[in-house]
């Protein structure tokens, strides 16, 4: 049995994710895992949990835009994306910061962004200390698990979960904003002629 937690146990989660844990949380859009970006071990513990292969990086959600400035380069198009859409279900792809260790982005030089979703998560997020990794709450390559039974069942090896609904929407959409013209990774809820307009 994973234990559960109410959203109004924060300490408790991030206490988790401090001591290198991995944990399932509600976003906007599906049920995530995740695990601080400040710990190694915590990433191992991550892939092993998701069974995932070792060439793939994991999207990072941070809490406000100064936690996505320490890890990223953002630039003034990346900021007006920032100001506009976040939080919300867009994901930026950035220049990753130089001094960020390279198992954060499996060597890339790039990294995906993502702002809390919530207030729940926002406040974990400060609680622990540091960005976190956020991936779908699935085994790598399966689909997203839809409930609290199923995320226990799929991924029996996490630290806890955090009990909360989910409305299953569009996933983000992704926004590579390391090229001369920007370019949309994956379609969802915010389109290009809407980023477009803001830029």
């Amino acid at each position: 049995m994973v234990k559960r937690y109410k959203q109004d146990e924060i300490e408790e989660l991030a206490h988790i994710l401090k001591n290198d844990g991995v944990i399932s949380v509600p976003t906007d859009t599906t049920y995530g895992i995740c695990a601080r970006i400040d710990s190694i071990k915590a990433h191992d513990r991550l892939m092993t949990v998701k069974n995932r292969p070792v060439t793939k990086s994991f999207p990072i959600m941070c809490a406000d835009e100064e936690q996505i400035k320490s890890i990223a380069i953002v630039d003034n198009r990346a900021e007006k994306l920032i100001r506009t859409f976040m939080p919300g279900p867009i994901t930026l792809v950035l220049k990753k910061n130089n001094e960020l260790p390279n198992y954060v982005s499996n060597g890339k030089d790039t990294i995906a962004i993502r702002m809390a979703t919530s207030k729940v998560l926002e406040n974990l997020i400060r609680k622990t200390g540091s960005p976190i990794f956020m991936t779908s709450a699935n085994q790598s390559g399966k689909t997203t698990c839809k409930s609290l039974d199923e995320i226990e069942s799929t991924c029996p090896m996490l630290d806890g979960i955090m009990e909360g609904t989910v409305v299953f929407g569009k996933e983000s959409t992704i926004v590579d904003c390391t090229l001369k013209n920007i370019q949309i990774l994956r379609l969802g809820p915010i389109s290009l002629e809407k980023i477009k307009k803001y830029l």
